[in-house]
């Protein structure tokens, strides 16, 4: 099925606009609800575009601070499934279209839309319980509405620079959400998949 091309601009702009956007908002340790101050700030892939037929990485940074109460270092409010490397509307988009089509054809018409990501990423979402996906339809294709949301909201900013906090509501996640954004696990452990995250872009 062809993609109309005013979709593939619709979310290719919107995914373009994310590039560079801070999320830096953490109102306390989500271990333990102590106060929280800086630490550093971290890069993390939000999505794989094509641009001009060459790929292209959209990466957003999210703050990481440390708790003066119980020593964790955790994350900034950020619009990410726990242990995922894509941003959630990202996630929301494989997870709609691979209850249609197999894996193969799903990255396909993400690819046909700009969008990258390979067969075995989708497959593994697939195989995941990320809950309920409101979505709606579009152009006669069902979108999720994190991803249309996420459109509206950067058409619809003037030109003015994205705020991470507006950007994460629009992606469906409200501060009230912290314990689905972080999800399981330690701080620790989710230290480590950020720097193991990070040494494989590097590497990549």
């Amino acid at each position: 099925m062809p993609i109309p091309p005013m979709l593939v601009d619709l979310v290719g702009n919107a995914l373009a606009s994310m590039d560079g956007v801070i999320f830096a908002d953490l109102d306390a340790c989500p271990s333990c609800g102590g106060q929280v101050i800086g630490h550093d700030m971290r890069a993390k892939r939000f999505a794989v575009m094509l641009d001009n037929g060459r790929e292209r990485t959209i990466r957003v940074f999210v703050k990481r601070f440390y708790c003066q109460d119980c020593g964790a270092l955790c994350y900034a409010d950020a619009p990410f499934y726990p242990d995922t490397r894509l941003a959630s509307p990202i996630v929301d988009l494989c997870l709609l279209l691979s209850r249609q089509m197999p894996f193969n054809q799903v990255a396909q018409h993400l690819r046909a839309m700009g969008i990258v990501v390979d067969r075995g990423t989708i497959r593994n979402y697939a195989s995941r319980d990320f809950g309920a996906i409101p979505a709606t339809d579009l152009f006669g294709f069902l979108l999720p509405l994190s991803l249309l949301n996420l459109a509206t909201f950067t058409l619809d900013r003037e030109r003015r620079p994205i705020v991470g906090a507006e950007a994460l509501a629009a992606c469906g996640f409200p501060p009230a959400g912290r314990a689905s954004l972080h999800g399981r696990g330690a701080p620790e452990e989710r230290d480590q998949r950020y720097e193991q995250e990070e040494k494989e872009e590097r590497e990549s």
